[in-house]
């Protein structure tokens, strides 16, 4: 039933602010740009080893806010969970949950944006030995 992961989708106020923060903290532009009337309504990224897709939609078209949605994160795999965190607070993100080691190969950490969005990075063994196997 599930292939894997296409698109996680933030949401911002001002989507151009937003996706200039990324284009900061990730070091790459956005591929995809989307207007809808005279403002930027959704940017998208290619990002990592799979080429995964992060979206910034215009807040005014997402659906139930984040306090009526599930407790939810999604985690981006990095080699090194400390850095990118410490990356991620440097550029103005807010500590959400602090680094974890969750058990031997997996470490986690989650924040949010300026933009209110939970950003969460993780160590994950499991996710290079499936690469690994390719």
């Amino acid at each position: 039933m599930f292939r894997g992961l296409t698109t996680i989708t933030y949401s911002a106020d001002d989507v151009a602010a937003a996706a200039r923060w990324y284009e900061e903290v990730l070091g790459v532009e956005p591929y995809f740009r989307k207007e809808f009337g005279d403002a930027l309504a959704y940017v998208e990224f290619r990002l990592g080893d799979a080429s995964h897709e992060l979206g910034i939609l215009d807040r005014r078209y997402v659906g139930p806010s984040p306090q009526q949605q599930g407790g939810t994160v999604a985690y981006w795999a990095v080699d090194d969970v400390k850095a990118a965190y410490d990356r991620l607070i440097e550029h103005g993100a807010e500590p959400h949950i602090p680094i974890t080691e969750q058990g031997p190969g997996f470490v986690t950490g989650s924040v949010y944006d300026p933009f209110g969005n939970v950003v969460g990075v993780m160590f994950n063994q499991h996710y290079l030995d499936v690469l690994a196997e390719r």
